[in-house]
C-alpha cells in the first residue's frame, strides 16, 4: 500500500496537488526575502546564474520558484522516486528538469544543465544532494558554474520555529506563521582560469560561506 501511495505521488497531477499544497502552506509563513534585486539585476543585465541551497531548506524555497518562471530556470534531480516527486513539484513553478546526480549519469547531467545555463542564463542546484552528506558542497556546482560560465549565487533560509525530520538532511519544514527569511548571499564569480587547487578552493569557499546557516 505504501509503494503504491508513494508511485501515485510522483504522477503529473500529483505533482500539482503537492505543489499548491506547499504554496498554501507557506502562504502562511511571515516570509522576507533579503538580497534578492542584486543578482536579479546581475541576471537582466545579460550574466547567468547559478543559484545554490541546502537540501534541508528546499520545501521554504519552493514558494519564491513561480516569480522566476519567465527565465525559463533548470533544476537537477536525481531519478530515486524522491526525486521525481520534487521534479513534479517544480515543475509546476516553471523549472525544466535535467535528469542526473552526482552519482547517477552525472557527467551527462553536468553538460545538459550547463548547456541550459548557457542558453536561458539561469539554473538552480542543490548542492549536497540527493544523498549527502549534508552540510558538504559537491563539486558539481563550481563545475556548473565553470563550463556555463556563470556566478554562484548561494540562497539560504532562517525560520525562527521549525521541525526538523528525521532524514539523513534533517528537513526543514517551516511551522505555520513562523518568521522565515530567504537570504541570497553575495555573489561568487569564479576566476577565469581553474586548476585543481583552485577548483577545490572555490568549493570550500561556498561550503564555509553557508554551513553556519545550516542546522545538523
Amino acid at each position: 500500500m505504501f509503494k503504491k501511495l508513494r508511485n501515485i505521488a510522483k504522477t503529473r497531477p500529483a505533482g500539482v496537488i503537492i505543489y499548491w499544497i506547499i504554496r498554501l502552506y507557506s502562504a502562511t509563513f511571515r516570509l522576507k526575502i533579503e538580497n534578492e534585486a542584486q543578482w536579479l539585476d546581475y541576471l537582466e543585465k545579460g550574466g547567468r546564474v547559478l543559484v545554490c541551497g541546502w537540501h534541508q531548506q528546499f520545501f521554504a524555497e519552493i514558494n519564491i520558484f513561480k516569480k522566476h518562471k519567465k527565465y525559463h530556470p533548470a533544476l537537477m534531480s536525481s531519478q530515486s522516486l524522491d526525486g521525481q516527486i520534487a521534479a513534479g513539484v517544480v515543475k509546476n513553478a516553471g523549472f525544466y528538469t535535467v535528469w542526473g546526480s552526482s552519482s547517477n549519469s552525472a557527467i551527462a547531467a553536468l553538460k545538459q544543465i550547463s548547456r541550459r545555463l548557457k542558453d536561458y542564463r539561469l539554473a538552480a542546484h542543490i548542492l549536497d544532494g540527493p544523498r549527502g552528506p549534508a552540510g558538504v558542497v559537491k563539486a558539481g556546482a563550481i563545475a556548473i558554474a565553470r563550463i556555463a560560465g556563470a556566478a554562484i549565487v548561494p540562497v539560504v533560509t532562517v525560520a525562527d520555529r521549525a521541525w526538523y525530520l528525521h532524514s539523513w538532511d534533517r528537513f526543514m519544514i517551516p511551522k505555520p506563521f513562523a518568521r522565515v527569511t530567504i537570504k541570497f548571499l553575495p555573489i561568487i564569480e569564479l576566476p577565469p582560469v581553474l586548476d585543481k587547487t583552485e577548483y577545490e578552493n572555490q568549493r570550500k569557499k561556498l561550503e564555509i560561506t553557508m554551513r553556519p546557516y545550516l542546522k545538523l
